[in-house]
């Protein structure tokens, strides 16, 4: 842990001058005195209404507790927040930009990265509750779809692929344990199957999750994608789609818009089978009401999808104290557990158990975390990200090949 912070101090410092000016991270009384009546414009995705309820919550908190107002600009893509920065930098605006915060992992941090679109790098390992992040046992809060993040962003969720079925009319006993076999259950079960329509993120996700499976060398998928290997590495997928899209929901002339619209496919008996990047999400959806109480998750015993999910301050900010206050506040222990109970989110923590106090662990231990989430031995091997350039590439060619207006 030391040595990860002193890593991170070094790199700051190379940076120094070209971030003068700006709120040190290590100087926290002066961040709060500076943050104090500033509004941070909190750009993150807004397709869920718990997510959003929690947002709200976290920044009734912080005006409360620092005098920092918030205001969640809902997006339906990351990306669209990226786009504003990349126009304030082309036009010069270097300072005051509208983004002051956003919520990112993958090919979108890696753009911004790449782009030089970040605050100085270092800044999260700096705030006061990094000290309880698990940095030894989930190494995806340091490398975000192997790109590391230099701490230019702070983790505050975990992630893992999980499937859900209604027992009520898919038996535990005939589920799919692969991507193969999920291909066969949907030539057996026609209709009753279909994923979001790329490049929203689960779709995507979905993608990448059946190249894994099929791919002929996953490390392939651990470096920057090479145009002239891509067909031939990724065949084994675009050959699975093509059989997959005839039996799949409205034999796939249309899609899912995201998430949220493929659960209530679920949720009215439309399709027998969906995913989530959130391994509690079928219990939150049993507490809120959208989804029958017979919904239980399972996963692919050969391993599924696992990453983080970050909040990252662009360079030109105009609250970036103010950011710091809340990317702080979303990893204190308090809203850690209130975030992963599946009452109110069901989102997993970044934080380390043994790094707490006893009050503290005491709120995760007080949590009953549904009827419908697996223990964490349940949820099996864990499948690293690929490169973050291959999702985009995939996004573009799967657009080529099938996109459709929904």
């Amino acid at each position: 842990m030391k040595k990860i912070r002193l890593a991170f101090a070094a790199l700051a410092a190379l940076t120094t001058a070209a971030y003068a000016g700006n709120p040190d991270p290590s100087n926290w009384d002066g961040v709060l005195k500076e943050a104090r009546g500033e509004t941070v414009y909190w750009n993150a995705w807004g397709g869920s209404d718990n997510i959003n309820a929690y947002i709200e919550w976290a920044g009734n908190q912080i005006e409360t507790r620092y005098g920092v107002r918030l205001v969640h600009v809902k997006l339906e893509d990351t990306a669209t927040a990226v786009a504003k920065v990349v126009a304030e930098k082309a036009a010069g605006k270097d300072e005051g930009g509208t983004v002051d915060l956003v919520w990112i992992n993958g090919e979108n941090f890696a753009s911004m990265k790449q782009k030089n679109l970040l605050f100085s790098p270092g800044w999260a390992a700096e705030l006061p509750n990094w000290k309880y992040v698990d940095t030894e046992n989930k190494p995806t809060v340091t490398v975000d779809f192997t790109v590391p993040t230099d701490a230019m962003e702070s983790p505050w969720g975990m992630a893992k692929l999980v499937f859900f079925h209604d027992t009520a009319r898919t038996p535990s006993d005939a589920l799919p344990d692969s991507a193969r076999e999920l291909l066969e259950w949907a030539k057996s079960h026609p209709g009753k199957f279909s994923y979001p329509q790329p490049p929203d993120f689960i779709g995507s996700s979905f993608l990448k999750q059946v190249l894994s499976e099929l791919v002929s060398d996953p490390a392939v998928l651990q470096k920057p994608v090479e145009e002239a290997a891509f067909e031939g590495v990724t065949r084994p997928l675009f050959d699975y789609l093509d059989e997959l899209h005839p039996v799949m929901w409205r034999s796939a002339k249309a899609f899912p818009k995201n998430y949220p619209a493929m659960k209530q496919l679920l949720a009215d008996g439309e399709v027998e089978i969906i995913f989530a990047f959130n391994p509690a999400e079928a219990s939150a959806a049993i507490a809120a009401g959208e989804l029958p109480g017979t919904v239980r998750s399972f996963v692919f015993s050969g391993g599924t999808l696992s990453n983080t999910h970050f909040v990252a301050i662009p360079y030109n900010a105009a609250a970036k104290a103010g950011s710091l206050v809340l990317a702080n506040f979303l990893i204190s222990p308090e809203a850690q557990a209130r975030k992963q109970d599946p009452k109110v989110w069901g989102d997993p923590t970044v934080l380390a158990m043994e790094k707490l106090g006893a009050d503290d662990r005491a709120r995760f231990d007080a949590l009953d975390l549904g009827i419908a989430t697996l223990a964490p031995a349940e949820l099996g091997p864990a499948l690293p990200e690929p490169h973050a350039s291959w999702m985009t590439r995939l996004e573009d060619e799967w657009t080529r090949r099938y996109g459709v207006a929904n």
